[in-house]
């Protein structure tokens, strides 16, 4: 039973090194770019992991369909019944923990939504009445179409110029459906715990994608990070009243991001060296999901392979 043995220590083991390298390149390519390409690290590495663990927990099964008696299977190969049972068991432990995530993002919209029942519509903006300082992009939930969400107070912190800013950052979330990448990576972290870092590097690199947006809106991207750097700070210094929130101005390392914003715009997917990265980037992930996927299809291979050698055919 060593193959299975090793396609449980590479189960568990190739998203740990695949997640460090997909968020090293990463940071090599532009912010929207960047996005998408971990968004699809974290599905493909996420669906690798799962369809190994289905492979794991059928292999009894795999066996009884070559006509050998799960008792003689276990005789020769004493380890498939105890690796198929925890196999199983990490599956409905993953089922678990992908219910919990996705009622915990419909908990967020549900109470979003709920903290702008007595704020005023202008557009597509909300304005909540109250001296905290916050504003975040609210996706479209049950029926309702999406909106910016503003305090009062963030609005009274900023000046008019810094205001388009804070609110095509905001727009920016919502035209990008930021908050479905978000709760890819919730998703894919459930699946397994090595992924949790993918979810840190995403939304950084969401933010970047909409303060990307909101400099060009504005044409002046050092306007940009000084609007960003004053919105975020303003958040910071009030109660925070509105609590747990979806993607907003301040999240993530406010720092970096300015920093960014005062350097010259990040070269677009065109560049040679973003195509190199992003051929590396795409190359890495993809391995590393094919990989585990023909991990899932070698056990059937071994099963037949072994049964063959069991029965004389």
């Amino acid at each position: 039973m060593t193959p299975v043995l090793v396609v449980v220590a590479l189960a568990v083991l190739l998203p740990w090194g695949a997640v460090p390298a997909a968020s090293r390149l990463a940071r090599l390519l532009a912010p929207r770019e960047a996005s998408l390409a971990l968004a699809g690290a974290a599905v493909l590495l996420a669906g690798g992991t799962v369809a190994v663990l289905v492979a794991l927990l059928h292999v009894p099964f795999l066996a009884g369909l070559e006509q050998l008696p799960l008792t003689g299977v276990a005789t020769h190969w004493p380890a498939v019944l105890p690796v198929a049972g925890v196999a199983g068991a990490v599956l409905v432990v993953q089922v678990v923990r992908l219910v919990r995530a996705a009622r915990r993002h419909r908990a967020l919209l549900s109470r979003a939504w709920q903290l702008t029942g007595g704020a005023r519509a202008e557009g597509d903006v909300l304005i909540v009445p109250g001296a905290e300082a916050e504003a975040f992009a609210l996706p479209r939930h049950r029926g309702r179409a999406g909106r910016v969400v503003v305090t009062e107070g963030m609005l009274e912190s900023l000046g008019a110029s810094e205001r388009a800013v804070l609110l095509a950052h905001e727009r920016a979330h919502l035209h990008g459906r930021h908050h479905l990448f978000s709760a890819v990576a919730d998703l894919a972290a459930a699946v397994h715990p090595a992924l949790a870092r993918l979810r840190t590097g995403l939304e950084f690199h969401l933010e970047r994608w909409a303060d990307e947006a909101a400099a060009r809106s504005v044409s002046d991207r050092r306007l940009a990070a000084t609007a960003i750097a004053r919105a975020a700070l303003a958040g910071a210094a009030g109660p925070g009243g509105l609590g747990a929130r979806p993607l907003s101005v301040s999240t993530g390392p406010v720092p970096l991001r300015v920093q960014a914003l005062l350097a010259p715009a990040p070269a677009g997917p065109e560049g040679r060296s973003s195509r190199l990265a992003a051929a590396g980037l795409v190359a890495a992930v993809v391995a590393s999901a094919v990989l585990a996927l023909g991990l899932a299809y070698g056990l059937h291979e071994y099963v037949e392979y072994a049964a063959e050698a069991l029965t004389g055919r």
